[in-house]
């Protein structure tokens, strides 16, 4: 398998295509991967090519930056590797400012991530959820004196709305504030909504996105059937009130069994082909993904061996379309056509250059 590299947003940092999550390192919450076997996760992640590490302070309750850091430090693989860990959330009953993304809790959160990474800089810090109070002018301010301080490297922002990431970039940019280079985001076959805003934000605002539950949980590896319950983490938390596990539809079931017979064709499994489809989709620059196996690991590493050809990547896009919300719903071909006079105005060409344009002249080049 060759691991492919991109930079992350419009940023110098390249990050590898896939990238290693480590919700699973811990068994705090009652699944999760041991301390053996998470260092064997890390071995063959970083075996594969694989660079990018994804955590954060919430996940098992600390552990998982805790052995993060002694399996990386173990490797010396720290001016290798590429660590990203996540502020917000609270642990603490009874503190109000121990969460959230404001400026204490944020300066708080951090100097307990680099303790626990036994590291003395994180290279991507992201804000875990917004919090429905803190303006970005704060988050953005408070980010940019982490990232002078040295402490930091490159800030992102995981599940906000669009309107506010693109309030904070805005901010950023007319501040002179370190922008956001990424946004961490719920995206896979069954999950499709960040492409009415989100994508369109990062290609053209300089955000790449990483990809968070590329297998809606797990309901994408075929381990999950309509007519049958099981032990799964899906079926354990189909009452959780976290909409991330609100998994079990008649939608999600037709593109289960569409991705299956499409996974047949190509003789791959499931999880391979639900991982290609997403990290190969536009305005992706990494995907994240888990496991609490060895060989879940190799099997979704698989993904990076093949391409979905046009046909069967037709299928799964239709079987998966979004439905289409105001405002994207009103500016359909008749509406353009009333903007247009009617002619079709398309996207610009690659080879579009406006820099070798000439100006002043129709001359020839």
């Amino acid at each position: 398998m060759t691991m492919t590299y991109y930079t992350l947003g419009n940023s110098g940092l390249r990050v590898s295509q896939l990238a290693l999550g480590t919700m699973t390192f811990g068994t705090e919450w009652g699944w999760g991967a041991d301390k053996e076997t998470a260092r064997g996760l890390v071995d063959t992640y970083v075996e594969a090519g694989g660079n990018f590490f994804d955590t954060a302070d919430a996940y098992t309750g600390g552990t998982s930056e805790t052995w993060l850091g002694e399996f990386i430090a173990e490797r010396g693989l720290r001016d290798k590797a590429v660590i990203s860990t996540k502020f917000t959330m609270n642990f603490t009953p009874g503190n109000p400012n121990a969460g959230g993304n404001g400026r204490k809790n944020i300066l708080r959160a951090v100097e307990g991530s680099l303790k626990r990474l036994g590291t003395d800089y994180i290279d991507l810090y992201i804000l875990h959820c917004w919090d429905r109070l803190t303006q970005p002018e704060e988050v953005m301010r408070t980010m940019d004196d982490l990232v002078r301080s040295g402490k930091v490297r490159h800030v992102g922002l995981s599940d906000v709305p669009a309107w506010y990431a693109s309030r904070a970039q805005t901010i950023a940019e007319g501040r002179g504030y370190e922008p956001v280079s990424a946004l961490q985001l719920e995206y896979s076959l069954v999950e499709r909504n960040i492409e009415h805003e989100f994508v369109p934000f990062g290609t053209r605002h300089g955000a790449g996105i990483m990809v968070w539950s590329p297998l809606a949980s797990g309901l994408l590896s075929g381990k999950y059937q309509p007519s049958a319950t099981g032990a799964g983490r899906l079926d354990n938390l189909r009452d959780s009130a976290n909409p991330g596990f609100q998994k079990f539809t008649e939608r999600n079931w037709k593109i289960v069994a569409e991705l299956e017979q499409v996974a047949q064709a190509l003789g791959r499994s499931m999880a391979q082909v639900a991982v290609n489809w997403t990290m190969t989709q536009p305005g992706i620059a990494s995907v994240i993904v888990g496991a609490t196996k060895r060989e879940q690991l190799v099997d979704n590493l698989g993904a990076l061996d093949f391409e979905i050809p046009a046909e069967l990547r037709t299928r799964l896009d239709a079987v998966s379309a979004p439905l289409v919300p105001f405002p994207y719903s009103f500016f359909g071909s008749e509406i353009q056509g009333g903007i247009t006079g009617g002619e079709t105005i398309g996207d610009k060409p690659s080879t579009y250059r406006p820099d070798l344009l000439m100006r002043g002249s129709f001359a020839g080049v």
